[in-house]
C-alpha cells in the first residue's frame, strides 16, 4: 500500500472501532491488529488515537455540514428549508451510522471539537443566518435568530439519536413530525403531518 492508502485504511477502521467501542474503549493495539499493521504505523500516520480520531470527527462533521448547506441551498421557501434541514440530517443519520454514532459520544478530554454540542453549534450557525433573514421579513427580532437556530438543530439532532436506536418510523414521518412541531408549535399541530406543505 502507498502511504495514502495505509492512511485511508487506518481512518476506515477507526471510523468501525470508534463506531462500536467510543473513543476510550479503543485501544492503538485493536486499530493495528484490524489493519495487520504494527503500532508504529498507526503513531507514524496520526501520532495515536487522539490524532486518528480527530481525522474521522472532523471528515464526519465536514460530511454533515455539506450535506446541509447544499439542502437549504435548494430550497426557497421557509418551511421547505425547516424540511430539507430535518431531512438531511435524518439523511445523514441513516447513511452514516458509524459517523453519527461517533458524534454523539463524548470527545476525549483536551480535544475542543467532535463533541456532540460543538456538531450541534456548528449546524446551528449554518442554520441561523437562514432564519434571521425570515425573521426580518415577518419583523420579528433578529437578534433571536441564533437562539432558535439552536432550539430547532437541537431537536432535530437528538430525534435523530432517538430515531437511531428506535428505528420505528421512516425517515420522511420522523422529518414531517419535526416541521410539524417546529412550524407549527404545540398549540397548531396537525394530526397527520406530511412534507411538502408551504404557508
Amino acid at each position: 500500500m502507498t502511504g495514502k492508502e495505509r492512511r485511508e485504511q487506518l481512518l476506515v477502521v477507526g471510523r468501525k472501532l470508534f463506531a462500536e467501542k467510543g473513543f476510550e474503549g479503543t485501544t492503538v493495539e485493536e486499530i493495528a491488529a484490524q489493519a495487520s499493521v504494527s503500532k508504529p504505523v498507526v503513531y507514524e500516520h496520526f501520532g495515536g488515537k487522539e490524532g486518528l480520531y480527530a481525522v474521522v470527527v472532523d471528515r464526519e462533521i465536514r460530511t454533515l455540514l455539506d450535506g446541509i448547506s447544499v439542502a437549504l441551498a435548494e430550497e426557497t421557501t421557509s418551511r421547505g428549508l425547516v424540511e430539507a434541514a430535518a431531512l438531511s440530517l435524518l439523511g445523514y443519520i441513516e447513511t452514516s451510522t458509524d459517523g453519527f454514532r461517533i458524534l454523539v459520544r463524548d470527545s476525549p478530554p483536551g480535544q475542543p471539537n467532535g463533541s456532540f454540542a460543538s456538531l450541534i453549534s456548528d449546524v446551528a450557525t449554518q442554520v441561523e443566518h437562514l432564519l434571521a433573514a425570515e425573521f426580518k421579513i415577518r419583523r420579528l427580532d433578529t437578534r433571536t435568530a441564533p437562539l432558535y437556530a439552536q432550539m430547532l438543530v437541537g431537536m432535530v439532532a437528538l430525534t435523530g439519536q432517538w430515531w437511531l436506536e428506535s428505528p420505528k418510523f421512516k425517515k420522511t414521518e420522523v422529518a414531517a413530525h419535526l416541521v410539524n412541531l417546529a412550524w407549527n408549535g404545540l398549540s397548531n399541530l396537525e394530526q397527520k403531518p406530511r412534507l411538502g406543505r408551504d404557508s
